[in-house]
């Protein structure tokens, strides 16, 4: 589909181009926007059919469409083709055990109500499973399709009949002309949205049943399954005989924002207090996976309370026993993605690793960790009979589905891609890329990207974007993004560079922890070492012409080196980033975060949140800066946005300020997404040429 492919021979990655890249339209920022996105996989326990989402944009409507297909895996050479249950919507596909058929999660029904549906195998026949009066927010079905597990948003105060009680006091609030909420812990607001005192609590609704009413799971509980904001069906599981259901919560009391210890809970379908498997551990456990004997539960558990960037290891419960076995306790990475493998010998975990996102064979006897996956980011998975079938996607382009070999050792080397979805990127040029290494921080090892303009001419001197990630435990690797995606900057004619600097994820828990209390001296010398290193060795990058940019904690940076290291820049770009650490400190939502990173409360360690403090170099700002911030963004609240603005303008720098009133963190809507690539295109082409 591609042009290009990297290729790793001997650990050197070398790049392959092909003679007609010339011919090729660039890919560029509005082709991206325009892609079909395939997520979900779902696979029938035969292995014969894969089913997956694929979302298309509606630029004049301004969202994204998201269709149900289907793909035969007995015949290769079938087109997928689109499931006529998915007309209407269908998401959070999930087969039935038997493969008779599949549920999923849709709207179509009277008022609207998102319900469990299910639908034959051929994808006809479309019939709805539960006539809740809320919408489920997610759910499960029990391995032997006895019953369904839902999660609804109820007031968790509300008693034994929370639904009833919900609705009541849902239809009350309509008459009430006054707009006050009054709160009593800051934990009010979340990602981008304020709390209405509602809660995502399970329920179990018996299938076998007719007029089946739902189970109170956890009834009076104070806390959410799945977690906010971005929790989903990962966060519990149902027993392999349909009587328990295993979930992942926080209590959260007063204590919330300052919290992470999630715990392990069981609690029968009949109802009951939940039983906590973990009380011991105070710190995060999560993603509970029952083995395929139901005997054994897995999981991920953190060691450090109150430090959400901990490394993931893994677990195994006994659940006759109790007793809790650590898998591969050595292994230096962070696990993502869990789930058991077919035979119940092994787990399969996705983790960040050297700049990549790779799929791993856990043994349980031994603990040996065997790669299943090279390069790219591996987005999904699913071990049938005979293959892997799995979605991967990459810098290279974005998801495909593919089956892997039979017996192949790595998964993704000889693979048949099984999907034409976004077919006509093979008529567009991409960007050659290839990862390096340095000497960082403390002569540590740093590794990081540089791409070229696509349709790159040899000997042409390049502008240069130079690309800081967030998180700050995050990674900019091998893979694709919609927001942040390197190649957008190839098709506008620039050369990119990124540094996985100390605090990124995949190279060791003690890289990641190396930022903690250090936000502007480690990384900041990373990204200092890493661009002189690319500058140095790569001939096309104009060293004259650099623009740096970033969010979050990249937006961080982007405002921290426009006081301290400012000289090789022509143009800035700070998106969503902090400018005041102290003020950050007040009126964040998720305080364990920036308790965690300042090594203490803004109270108890004031001077830390001084010490990188981007507003006490504003005084030395000089490169023009486009500050972007959404209104909606409660993690980097909006007057840090607007401050750096009013520092830039107080000082006569020129600058910009885009404003995104009904975004978040993140700019999601289509209509958005476009002004934000063309305002910040605009404003590198301005300053550092470019635009192809």
């Amino acid at each position: 589909m591609i042009h290009l492919r990297p290729l790793f021979i001997a650990n050197a990655l070398l790049l392959v181009f092909t003679t007609n890249a010339q011919t090729k339209s660039p890919f560029t920022y509005q082709d991206m926007l325009m892609l079909d996105r395939i997520s979900g996989l779902a696979v029938d326990p035969a292995g014969t059919t894969a089913l997956f989402n694929v979302r298309a944009t509606d630029m004049e409507k301004n969202r994204g469409v998201s269709t149900l297909w289907m793909k035969d895996l007995m015949d290769l050479k079938k087109p997928e083709v689109k499931v006529p249950a998915g007309e209407g919507g269908a998401s959070d596909v999930q087969w039935a055990a038997d493969g008779s058929g599949f549920y999923f999660l849709s709207g179509r029904g009277e008022g609207g109500l998102t319900q469990v549906w299910k639908a034959d195998a051929k994808g006809t026949n479309a019939t709805q499973v539960t006539r809740l009066p809320l919408d489920v927010q997610t759910y499960r079905v029990a391995p032997d399709g006895s019953g369904v597990v839902v999660a609804l948003s109820v007031f968790p105060d509300c008693g034994d009949d929370a639904i009833t009680c919900t609705l009541e006091r849902l239809k009350a609030q309509q008459g009430v002309k006054s707009t006050g909420q009054v709160y009593d812990r800051i934990f009010m607001r979340h990602w981008d949205s304020w709390k209405d005192g509602t809660r995502d609590h399970l329920y179990y609704l018996s299938l076998k049943e007719q007029d089946a009413k739902p189970i109170a799971l956890m009834n009076g509980f104070d806390g959410d399954v799945p977690s906010k904001p971005f929790g989903g069906n990962e966060d519990f599981a149902i027993g392999k005989d349909g009587r328990t259901v295993y979930f992942s919560a926080r209590i959260a009391g007063k204590k919330e924002p300052w919290s992470t210890n999630f715990d392990l809970y069981s609690v029968p379908v009949t109802g009951g207090t939940p039983t906590n498997l973990t009380a011991s551990n105070p710190a995060w456990d999560a993603s509970p996976v029952i083995s395929p004997d139901g005997t054994r539960l897995a999981y991920k558990a953190m060691k450090r309370p109150g430090y959400e960037a901990d490394r993931f290891q893994l677990k195994v419960m006994d659940l006759t026993t109790g007793a809790v076995t650590d898998v591969a306790a050595a292994w230096d990475r962070s696990a993502a993605s869990l789930a058991w493998s077919r035979d119940g010998k092994s787990l399969l975990v996705t983790a960040d690793d050297l700049g990549k996102h790779r799929l791993f064979r856990i043994d349980l006897k031994t603990s040996t960790v065997t790669p299943l996956s090279t390069d790219g980011h591996m987005d999904a998975f699913v071990e049938t009979p005979k293959a892997f079938v799995f979605q991967k996607s990459g810098l290279s382009g974005p998801a495909q589905l593919y089956a892997s070999a039979p017996k192949a050792k790595l998964i993704d080397q000889g693979a048949t891609v099984l999907t034409q979805v976004n077919a006509g990127l093979a008529n567009k040029a991409f960007g050659a890329y290839e990862q390096f290494s340095f000497p960082g921080w403390n002569n540590e090892t740093v590794y990081g990207y540089v791409l070229k303009p696509s349709n790159y001419t040899e000997g042409r001197k390049c502008p240069v974007a130079f690309l800081i990630h967030g998180g700050p435990q995050g990674s900019f690797g091998d893979g694709w993004s919609y927001r942040w995606n390197p190649q957008t900057y190839a098709g506008q004619g620039y050369a990119v560079v990124m540094i996985d600097f100390h605090g990124s994820t995949g190279y060791g828990q003690a890289f990641t922890d190396a930022i903690n209390e250090h936000w502007g001296d480690r990384p900041l010398e990373d990204l200092q070492k890493g661009l002189a290193f690319a500058l140095g060795k790569y001939p096309f990058l104009d060293g004259g012409n650099v623009a740096a940019l970033g969010a979050s904690y990249g937006g961080f940076m982007i405002n921290w080196i426009a006081g301290v290291w400012n000289e090789p820049f022509k143009a800035l770009v700070s998106h969503c980033g902090i400018f005041d650490t102290r003020a950050m400190g007040y009126s964040t939502e998720e305080l364990w975060f920036t308790d965690w990173e300042n090594g203490g409360s803004v109270f108890s360690k004031p001077a830390n949140y001084e010490t990188f403090n981007p507003l006490l170099h504003a005084d030395k700002w000089r490169v023009p800066m486009l500050v972007v911030h959404g209104d909606k963004d409660f993690r980097v609240p909006l007057t840090q946005g607007i401050g750096s603005f009013t520092a830039c303008q107080a000082k006569g720098i020129e600058s910009k300020y885009l404003r995104f009133p009904d975004e978040n963190h993140w700019v999601l809507k289509p209509q958005n997404s476009m002004q934000w690539h063309r305002e910040v295109f605009g404003w590198l082409e301005k300053h550092i040429g470019g635009g192809r």
